[in-house]
């Protein structure tokens, strides 16, 4: 199954019970960045996709998203 980046995000903040604001602060990122990720009007490099993913399933706020995100050899 392929998700966009917006969808893995939305997945993401909605599986870690985060507001978009909450998601921003909890990584760092300034607010109009993660708006701009959301409204797909910016794209997340795929590289910080999987990084932000990872943290938050090892700090087991999300299962499973990971897999939806290709590594460079695989697109």
């Amino acid at each position: 199954m392929y998700m966009t980046q917006r969808e893995i995000l939305n997945a993401a903040k909605e599986q870690a019970g985060m507001t978009q604001k909450e998601f921003a602060r909890y990584f760092g990122i300034p607010l109009r960045t993660v708006e701009g990720w959301f409204t797909e009007k910016r794209e997340i490099p795929d590289y910080l996709l999987r990084l932000m993913l990872y943290r938050l399933e090892i700090e087991h706020k999300v299962s499973n998203l990971s897999q939806y995100v290709p590594f460079p050899e695989e697109k």
